[in-house]
């Protein structure tokens, strides 16, 4: 029995992928930077259909991100098993450094970080050797002095897994198949008929990113450099190819005998790659003691044949998705959240914050919806604004908010909430609501661009007002004035078709505000820089000035402060449209 695995195997925004197995299942972590919790743990027992177990840094104390950039925080996670032991390494560039967490169970609870010592530089991994000894393998500056930028090396020293220090000397074994290459980084090593391999990636994050690999007979080298490399690349296949930035490969042997490797890649529009680095699957091969990677093709496919029976978690009674009554949605997923309705205590785990929300950032009420608090921050600072959010996993997707009106406090107009398709603090995408106004704002370079408004009066007549790419209004005035009881609750709703959205705002009465054609070009990666993908999601901030912002209390009668000011979303769904013949783009 096969199964066939389509590429992206995780879409959206799932970089820097790390796969370990252990018999017949498979564990997955991606790098998250700036959002909590940390490191998805993903499950799979056929590499194609997979669950998320969790987060393996769910907790403040795991995961300090104080004023993280978007495209700080963690990078480039490792995940290994051995001795009934899960470990995975990784590194927080805001806080610590290189660290370790493990668990007995990767559903978790994962431990509290181990802080490496003298552990310089990013991109660790661990490599468990037939004598039992622990090997750590990561990436620094060149000792001497850069001579260009990145001018790094890779360094490994033994790790004493019963102190979780570094022992012995440290060795610089490589840096790099390529003459002057940059950023050697990623590495993992393996041992296979008696060679040592390390297989890494170089070349940058970028157009020139490439898989390649050098081994040798002792762990200490000298490593000799594979003739064939680079084993796997994409930046020989020009600009316009539809898969793009291909490296930071990991790799696998199945029960069965069969090699694979899990790499991330981008999928740009029109040059723009909006959804972030997502994670690939090829069969690799070996061919005279070196892998080969997808042998007659040599770039990733848009379908991979995979010798294992077909798994399902949305079937199979023993999954965690079924053990856990559904609580999380799968990777590529449409998802639906009734909130009002579905009688949980938290949000599933694939929903991310921004750095280290609030303890009481936000609450579940059977019959209600999600209560979010009005946070202290907003979305254009690095601190930690209220906002839940999920990937963004498909080109052409529809987001859908319902909100609640009456739970927003009449006292002030500085309480504001929506729904925001977010790249990072700079450059999102708003659909806004206050107590009497709505807005669409396109935030660039943290300046925001109103594209429309419209009042919100209980005693004016409806209307509507749009705008086109231009910023032009094509009906109505820039405000106009809706019936504040056809208002009660609001639909709020974001289509995106590629590097194009249209928003819109409905009442009971019908459409409020509208804006359609929206470029969101300057979402993308190229434009806005960083490592991260969009997210869409739900956010509540308080924009008053003064009197204490975010822990603003409603009073009763006899002025008695009774409870912080939230406001309540009783809806949120996700959903992949169907793109187009123009719009899609398939593998050459």
């Amino acid at each position: 029995m096969s199964v066939i695995a389509k590429n992206p195997i995780m879409p959206g925004f799932y970089p820097d992928p790390s796969i370990c197995a252990v018999g017949g299942d498979y564990y997955l972590v991606n790098s998250t930077f700036a959002y909590f919790p940390g490191l998805p743990v993903m499950h799979s027992r056929d590499l194609c259909h997979w669950e998320q177990l969790g987060n393996a840094l769910d907790r403040p104390s795991q995961l300090p991100l104080k004023g993280a950039g978007h495209s700080a925080g963690l990078f480039a996670p490792t995940i290994r098993y051995h001795n009934s032991t899960f470990y995975l390494i990784c590194t927080n560039v805001s806080g610590g450094g290189n660290f370790i967490v493990t668990a007995s169970d990767p559903e978790g609870p994962w431990s509290e970080p181990y802080y490496i010592r003298g552990a310089e530089g990013i991109d660790p991994s661990l490599f468990f050797d037939e004598d039992g000894k622990c090997y750590y393998i990561g990436t620094h500056p060149n000792p001497e002095g850069c001579k260009y930028n990145g001018d790094w090396y890779i360094w490994i020293q033994e790790l004493d897994l019963s102190r979780m220090e570094l022992t012995g000397q440290a060795m610089d074994v490589w840096n790099g198949a390529m003459r002057n290459v940059i950023w050697p980084e990623g590495p993992h090593l393996y041992k296979k008929d008696g060679y040592y391999y390390i297989l890494h990636a170089e070349g940058g994050t970028g157009p020139d990113h490439a898989v390649t690999v050098c081994r040798s007979r002792n762990i200490w080298g000298p490593y000799e450099n594979n003739p064939c490399n680079p084993i796997l690349t994409h930046r020989h296949l020009g600009k316009d190819y539809p898969v793009r930035y291909v490296g930071h490969g990991d790799i696998i042997e199945t029960p069965r005998g069969e090699w694979y490797m899990v790499m991330l890649a981008v999928r740009p529009r029109k040059g723009c790659t909006i959804m972030g680095r997502e994670t690939f699957l090829a069969r690799v091969v070996w061919e005279n003691g070196w892998p080969v990677v997808n042998p007659g093709a040599g770039m990733l496919t848009d379908q991979v044949k995979i010798d294992l029976p077909e798994w399902d978690p949305w079937q199979e009674e023993t999954s965690f998705t079924s053990r856990s009554g559904f609580r999380n949605c799968c990777p590529g997923s449409s998802r639906e959240y009734d909130f009002a309705r579905e009688g949980r205590e938290r949000l599933g785990d694939e929903f991310l914050f921004l750095r280290n929300p609030e303890k009481d950032m936000y609450r579940l009420a059977q019959g209600e919806g999600l209560w979010l608090k009005f946070g202290a921050v907003s979305l254009k600072e690095t601190e930690s604004p209220s906002f839940a959010g999920i990937r963004q996993q498909h080109h052409s997707f529809a987001a859908k908010a319902s909100v609640d009106m009456g739970s927003f406090p009449q006292e002030d107009d500085g309480f504001k909430a929506g729904l925001v398709f977010m790249q990072s603090n700079e450059y999102h995408l708003r659909m806004e609501l206050s107590r009497s106004k709505a807005e669409m704002i396109l935030c660039e370079k943290g300046r925001d661009q109103v594209l429309g408004s419209a009042l919100i009066h209980p005693d004016k007549a409806a209307d509507h007002v749009c705008e086109d790419a231009a910023g032009e209004i094509r009906e109505g005035d820039t405000e106009t004035e809706v019936r504040g009881a056809e208002y009660r609750e609001a639909a709020l709703l974001l289509q995106v078709r590629g590097l194009t959205a249209s928003l819109s705002v409905q009442g009971a009465g019908g459409q409020i505000l509208a804006c359609g054609s929206v470029d969101i070009s300057s979402l993308s990666t190229e434009t806005a820089g960083g490592f991260v993908g969009c997210t869409v999601g739900l956010y509540a901030v308080d924009e008053r000035e003064g009197c204490g912002r975010g822990q603003v209390l409603f009073g009763d009668s006899m002025g008695n402060c009774v409870r912080n000011a939230e406001v309540c979303f009783r809806y949120f769904s996700y959903e992949a449209m169907e793109e187009s013949d123009e719009e899609q783009q398939a593998f050459v």
